[in-house]
């Protein structure tokens, strides 16, 4: 029989695929190459069935004789691995982020007198929308909690960002860029004490307890179904922390990110220039242990944040602490920096690629600012945490209109500014 090949991520099937299939069986032996986990992520969005799921999936469909699977986007090392006589495919990716693909596929073909067919694509059926009514429907905590340690199996480096409330979490479970033929978009949201603290017009210090920060946590689970990283500042008493992280647990918040300090938290980025302890390693990873003995599952991830860099207490405390600390069973490490040049930071991913059992590495480049998502990945950051850019955004627009008001003594100059009053009013789903 011949040999016919066709690709598809089958990660939401519906009719039209079945279709496709149906016609490739008339042309001989079937093959479906499925894209793998990492594929789907990189270019498009978070997977929603497992590779091996959606394997066995279209396994059991009538017409496919077997399943591959395909690595990358581009078709053609599977079309030189297996020589096909055809390739199957709808007609809708001549133009658009697939027509490069798509004539990689013909050139490749031509070399042994391959063949492409195009099925015409099946009208009234849109990914689009029914991604967009699944993301309706919302998740579970289950499922939301155990989405970040996935997406660190299937993704080389995770993109974070801060949200404070539900409007800032849609922003962030919302905005996608397409770029390069890829979808870009954030993978987690961070939950700053810092925004949270701003927010609500206090300060930075712990004094925003937990009971108030469950609020915004709650606000946030209601609008949104990606992962959720809580800024845990110092986790507070150990016997208060188990509490925390068996409350955070069952809410479906996926990580808690503590730092290693004590006495009356300060911000991070003042540094030396105001008074912060550093907890003594034994303490931190009491703490740690307490944590990871308190939650009921193994997808609930306890970070460690070492401050060893912050407090100038140099390279070798803090990977001394490093060890110490996923030793206690800290599920990834944080390292911290304030100093525009990463050098510091550089210098411990170094060193800390050399350990003989590493986790996840967490970065939060926010005064080192000029460096790529790409150059942290090279050093071994594997999470990269943009921490409060949507609140400082906001906080100078805001600002701006308020001393526009004043000065005019109406709203009409700061119109530019505005989101149109019918925009805002069904902004949110349900609105109208």
């Amino acid at each position: 029989m011949k040999k016919v090949y066709l690709a598809m991520s089958a990660d939401i099937i519906h009719h039209g695929h079945i279709n496709v299939i149906k016609e490739a069986s008339k042309l001989g032996d079937v093959t479906v190459g499925i894209l793998t986990d990492a594929v789907i992520a990189g270019y498009k969005r978070f997977p929603l069935l497992s590779f091996a799921e959606r394997k066995a999936i279209i396994e059991n469909i009538k017409g496919v004789s077997r399943v591959v699977p395909q690595e990358t986007l581009d078709y053609v090392p599977n079309l030189l691995a297996l020589r096909p006589d055809y390739v199957v495919h709808g007609d809708d990716w001549r133009t658009g982020v697939q027509k490069t693909i798509r004539q990689r596929v013909i050139d490749t073909l031509k070399q042994w007198g391959g063949q492409l067919v195009e099925v015409k694509y099946t009208e009234g059926v849109s990914i689009t929308q029914l991604d967009e009514a699944i993301h309706k429907i919302g998740t579970t905590p289950s499922t939301r909690l155990h989405r970040l340690r996935r997406l660190l199996e299937i993704k080389p480096q995770i993109r974070v960002l801060e949200a404070h409330n539900g409007l800032t979490a849609l922003i962030v479970e919302k905005t996608k860029v397409q770029q390069n033929g890829k979808v870009k978009e954030f993978d987690a949201l961070w939950l700053s004490s810092l925004c949270d603290s701003t927010a609500k017009g206090k300060p930075d210090i712990e004094l925003v307890d937990l009971t108030s920060r469950l609020n915004t946590i709650n606000e946030i689970l209601e609008v949104t179904t990606k992962p959720i990283i809580l800024d845990g500042d110092t986790g507070g008493q150990i016997e208060h922390f188990i509490f925390t992280v068996k409350t955070l647990e069952r809410l479906g918040v996926s990580a808690v990110i503590i730092e290693d300090k004590i006495g009356l938290k300060k911000n991070s980025l003042f540094g030396t220039d105001v008074k912060q302890t550093q907890d003594s390693i034994e303490n931190f990873a009491q703490k740690i242990r307490a944590g990871k003995k308190a939650q009921v599952t193994e997808d609930f991830m306890v970070i460690a944040r070492i401050e060893s860099l912050i407090l100038k207490a140099g390279l070798e405390d803090a990977l001394a602490r490093a060890k110490a600390y996923i030793a206690a069973g800290a599920d990834a490490i944080m390292i911290h920096s304030k100093e525009k040049d990463p050098d510091e930071i550089y210098a411990f991913c170094g060193e800390y690629a050399k350990f003989p059992y590493r986790v996840p590495l967490v970065a939060v480049p926010t005064s080192y600012n000029h460096v790529t998502e790409q150059e942290l990945q090279a050093a071994g950051v594997n999470i990269v945490i943009y921490a409060n850019h949507l609140i400082r955004s906001a906080y100078p627009a805001m600002q701006k209109t308020a001393r526009t008001i004043l000065e005019h003594e109406r709203s009409l100059e700061c119109d530019a500014d505005l989101m149109p009053i019918n925009e805002i009013l069904t902004l949110i789903p349900g609105g109208k």
